[in-house]
């Protein structure tokens, strides 16, 4: 049995031999009809393009530089929008917990449980999201080594849970800027687990802003069709109608628009490591 495969739902898996899986959506739930006008979208593309894609908003983004900041509309109202899209979509969703006593709530709407990278060490959380018995989504921090995650699996592995997926989003290098060693995709694979490159928090340029985070969309292509050539499992990616109107990580979002070219542009990468093989 191939250890580094997770299924998500009864259509949709992830790991070796199975399709990319995208996972995309905006930063936050901004407005229950933007969600939607994107859920919608995405949609439509995953069954022209054939995608295996999960749709993923933030109910809440706790970790934000400014106290000032959006956050979202919560807990209850969040996971309400988050089950029209399924019911309206049919698309699984994922979104992230930032503490113990949202996972059993969000697990009763979600396919997929983040924990950000801020909080992949938080080991009551990780027990937390486990316990669900939903798939757990993991982003490696970014002060963290890509051996590291070894113990995030093994924490989850402690309350009984297996499906779990891996997520590179980047290094801190130096102050304010982030890179990304794509070493650690096939090192994290090594781990048994399935691994997505988040392609648009590996482009941010944290504190860039003063009172929030900067970053540049321009280099998501590239590291997404690095990633994809690096052997990845699913891409992760935030999309927006207008990323520079956007209330949460505006600059490292990609336009909705761009996004068929740049889902066909790393399939072709793709095709080609297969025909290659």
């Amino acid at each position: 049995m191939d250890a580094r495969r997770v299924r998500i739902t009864e259509r949709i898996a992830c790991g070796q031999e199975e399709p990319l899986l995208w996972i995309a959506g905006p930063c936050v739930i901004e407005s229950r009809e933007l969600t939607l006008q994107v859920a919608e979208y995405l949609a439509e593309l995953a069954g022209r393009m054939g995608l295996s894609l999960i749709f993923k908003a933030s109910f809440d983004k706790a970790n934000r530089s400014s106290a000032r900041s959006f956050r979202g509309p919560g807990l209850d109202r969040g996971l309400a929008i988050l089950a029209e899209v399924k019911r309206r979509t049919g698309l699984p969703v994922l979104t992230d917990i930032h503490e113990t006593h949202q996972a059993e709530a969000a697990a009763a709407v979600c396919d997929v449980l983040q924990i950000p990278a801020f909080l992949a060490r938080q080991t009551d959380l990780l027990f937390a999201a486990g316990r669900t018995g939903k798939v757990v989504n993991v982003k490696k921090g970014q002060f963290m080594a890509p051996a590291d995650m070894r113990q995030v699996v093994n924490k989850l592995a402690e309350v009984g849970n297996e499906r779990v997926l891996l997520t590179e989003r980047g290094t801190t290098f130096g102050y304010g800027n982030l890179v990304v060693d794509m070493r650690a995709i096939p090192w994290m694979q090594d781990l048994g687990k399935p691994v997505i490159f988040d392609a648009t928090h590996s482009v941010q340029l944290p504190g860039a802003g003063g009172d929030r985070s900067g970053g540049d969309r321009r280099f998501v292509p590239y590291l997404a069709r690095a990633a994809v050539a690096a052997g990845c499992d699913g891409l992760f990616l935030e999309v927006h109608p207008r990323p520079d109107e956007a209330l949460s990580d505006g600059p490292n979002m990609v336009p909705l628009h761009e996004l068929p070219d740049l889902v066909r542009s790393c399939l072709a990468v793709r095709r080609a490591l297969a025909d290659a093989a």
